[in-house]
């Protein structure tokens, strides 16, 4: 657990609803432990992939029978070494 100490605080320091909470003098020095809030972990809301409405939907393209070989066309670069812009 991480947490942050800061000692002699000036009770005029702290912000305004926290000095409501606390009984004592105007004058009063107080240590100020922040903490971190070890919270229950969400519940998952995570989808499967394949019911995503986005999975799947190339799959009938025809220009994308191989699927290796065009993710390589569109990764590749689109200049090539004389500077000339690569047409596939």
């Amino acid at each position: 657990m991480n947490s942050v100490v800061i000692e002699h605080v000036a009770l005029s320091e702290l912000p305004g609803a926290w000095r409501a909470r606390l009984d004592v003098a105007s004058n009063t020095r107080v240590t100020v432990r922040i903490e971190e809030e070890v919270t229950a972990a969400p519940q998952s809301t995570q989808i499967a992939v394949v019911d995503n409405p986005l999975f799947g939907m190339w799959q009938d393209r025809n220009d994308v029978a191989n699927v290796d070989a065009y993710a390589r066309w569109l990764r590749g670069p689109r200049f090539g070494l004389d500077g000339l812009r690569n047409t596939g």
